[in-house]
């Protein structure tokens, strides 16, 4: 993965720190080690290929050696945890529209946390809020993207899909995570 193009992002926060790694067991389960520390406002944590993805309802989620996007964002939002309700939603359509403006194809969400293609699922988000009292400690959003991936399991090929297996083309998932954390970081935190 090219993290320049990443880097390259019309951000002020988000992208700008990039941890990358090869292997992980979960850079969500990593974000909430690290999220704390206000240093790591903004971090977005790659990897290749995670061990123990977390999906939503416990699920696991698999990510294909240099074929997806496993990535999660850490956050310090100063707002209040009500004025967050709705988030996984609103990155959702974000995702969507990222898509859509990228390649002119319609994903469609199913609520709260999925985005489908061709009536299955193409990516997962994941959203968690740490708090202590009123106040905010951190945030994480976590989003798996299925993009070159054309191998699925045997209990997931008719459910799962990704770009390249609906389309027969290659996509860049630089230029993916690009576009979404630019239009994340528009979302009032």
């Amino acid at each position: 993965m090219d993290l320049r193009i990443i880097k390259q992002a019309n951000t002020k926060k988000i992208g700008k720190q990039i941890e990358y790694y090869e292997e992980i067991n979960s850079t969500h389960t990593y974000a909430k080690q690290i999220g704390e520390e206000e240093k790591n406002d903004g971090k977005l944590i790659l990897a290749e290929v995670q061990t123990a993805g977390i999906g939503t309802k416990g699920r696991s989620w698999y990510t294909g050696k240099g074929k997806n996007i496993a990535v999660t964002i850490i956050l310090h939002p100063k707002c209040k945890a009500n004025e967050l309700d709705g988030l996984t939603t609103k990155i959702a359509e974000i995702i969507k529209q990222s898509i859509y403006e990228l390649y002119g194809y319609h994903l469609k969400i199913k609520e709260p946390n999925d985005l489908m293609f061709n009536n299955k699922k193409i990516c997962g988000i994941l959203t968690e809020i740490h708090t202590r009292g009123e106040k905010i400690v951190y945030l994480i959003i976590s989003f798996g993207f299925n993009v070159n991936e054309e191998k699925f399991s045997e209990e997931t090929k008719d459910l799962a899909t990704s770009l390249k297996k609906e389309t027969g083309k290659t996509f860049e998932r630089e230029e993916i995570i690009k576009k979404i954390i630019e239009k994340l970081e528009e979302i009032e935190y």
